[in-house]
Parts: structure tokens; sequence; C-alpha cells
């Protein structure tokens, strides 16, 4: 067997801020929202809504947490409020082992505008109500959603920071950040996560992940899946994937899971056969030679 053949054991679980250890494919919850005529593209979902089958995806969030998933992630911002309060319902009395992050920091006036707000007092009022929502009295990872430009970041995590103290937050995170603005952020409190967007067709973040590796932080790649054109038939991620036996999207989750033991990839779906898919990336080896084929899609 040649170097280039052999395969290295990827690890399975990782610690969330020390003393949270959870399985590394989690479960972004932002698709669970809205009812029908939800754009195709994911990205430019307007997330304005509940969902049209709720009681569907009540279903989702229990079958994933039954088929293994420990990591759960929403924000404030989906549905205004309803996609923490799917969470809430469907899971509350919260098992032993889940982690439930959500984040605060965007504002929606409209169903197509996301706009950062980061005054310390409306990020207050935010936690608060993701508190009732979620229905606990301590929010595991508490995400700053983006970083408000008008509002100077020592107060923005400053006004988690003083959540944290009183207890009503484990961890603090940020997302969509540079290294500068993450060493900005530490210099005021500790940082447990951060979460970018980040996958095989889109890396500009690389620098991100090596910072929050050696610095002991979560990455949280948001759209892990997403592929662009290297989706195509026929191409690099069908081959490698025909190798495995295994589909496309797990060969990217795969990727992300031997790119950095940092990385906690949080796909989303609306159904549990693609949990279940999700979460058997987590059993997948890349040799180095494979790993080094999907590395050079970079370019």
């Amino acid at each position: 067997m040649t170097n280039t053949d052999m395969k290295t054991r990827t690890a399975t679980t990782l610690d969330l801020g020390g003393d949270l250890v959870v399985r590394r494919v989690g479960l972004g919850t932002m698709r669970l929202a809205d009812g029908p005529g939800r754009p195709a593209d994911p990205t430019a979902a307007p997330i304005w809504t509940p969902p049209a089958d709720r009681d569907a995806a009540l279903a989702l969030l229990r079958e994933a947490v039954e088929l293994g998933v420990q990591f759960i992630d929403t924000a404030d911002a989906y549905a205004l409020g309803g996609g923490e309060e799917l969470v809430g319902e469907a899971l509350h009395p919260y098992r032993e082992g889940v982690v439930v992050a959500t984040k605060v920091g965007v504002a929606r006036p409209s169903a197509g505008e996301w706009v950062p707000l980061g005054h310390p007092a409306y990020l207050r009022q935010q936690a608060e109500l993701s508190l009732r929502r979620l229905r606990t009295d301590r929010i595991d990872l508490l995400q700053l959603h983006r970083v408000d430009p008008d509002v100077p970041l020592e107060d923005q995590i400053g006004a988690l920071k003083r959540l944290q103290d009183e207890g009503k937050v484990r961890h603090i995170g940020l997302s969509e950040v540079t290294v500068e603005q993450l060493e900005a952020a530490r210099a005021v409190a500790p940082i447990a996560a951060v979460q970018n967007l980040y996958n095989l067709a889109a890396r500009d973040h690389e620098p991100v992940v090596d910072y929050a590796e050696r610095n002991g932080i979560a990455f949280l790649p948001f759209f892990p899946v997403a592929m662009g054109a290297h989706a195509a038939p026929g191409g690099t991620v069908a081959e490698v994937a025909a190798e495995l036996g295994a589909t496309p999207a797990q060969t990217a989750l795969a990727w992300l899971l031997r790119r950095s033991p940092a990385i906690l990839p949080i796909p989303g779906t609306t159904s549990p056969a693609h949990v279940a898919e999700n979460l058997a990336a987590l059993d997948l080896e890349l040799s180095a030679d494979q790993a080094a084929r999907l590395d050079a899609l970079a370019g």
C-alpha cells in the first residue's frame, strides 16, 4: 500500500467550548422555515414564515435526535423566531447530550432584508426572547449572527458576555467573521465557535478554519454540501463518491471532516433520510489521494 492509498481515521466527535462533546455532523434548521414558494436556491430563501407542514418539521427534529444528531443550529431571524419555537416545541425537555445553538444580531424588517443590528440593548432583548422560545434558562451557544459595522465590536461581544456572566449563555460564538474580527472578539470574551460559509466550492475562509483549529475553536460551516459546478455528473466529486460507495453530499461532508478536526458541518434538510445520510458521512474515510483530488477543486 502506498502513502497515497492510506486512509486517516477522522475523529467523529468534537469538544465544543471545552465541556460539550458532540457528534461532528449537526443539523442546521434554516430550511425548516418557509411555507410554499421558497426559492430553489437555499442561499436566497427568505426564511420568513413557519413551515407549511409544522408537524413534519417537528417530526424531523425529533427523528434527527433519535438518529444521533447532537448539535442543532437555529437563529432568532429564521421565520421571525418561528425556527426557535419549532426547536423548543420539538425537543424540550432536551435530551442529555443535545446542544442547541442560536444566533442574534440580525433584524428582519421585511422578507427580503437581513440587517445587522448589534446594539447591545437589541442583542439582549433578542437573547431573552430566544430563551423563551427555546424553553430553556441557558443557551448552549449564542452566536452573533453578523457583525454590525455601526456598533463597536467590543460592545456587541460585551453584551453577549454579560449574558454569559449572568448564566443565561453557556458559550459565545460568531458568524461570518474574519480572523481579525475573531481576535478582537476574543479580547473581550472567550469564543467557542465561529460559523462561516465554507464548502468545497467556497473556501474564502481558509484562514479562519486554520485559526480556529490552532485555538481550539469549533468551526461550523454553513451550506456545507454546496458544491456548485463541482456537483456535475462525472466530475471529481462524483468519481470519489463512486469509489467510496457514497453520495456526492456525503463525500463533500467527508472532505470537510478531514479538512480540520475543528470542523462541525451543519447541513440542513427537511428529510429524515437525508439526516441519516449526512450522519453516515462520519464513517467515510478519504484516502490521501482522494482528499488531494478534492483539495485541487479549489482552483
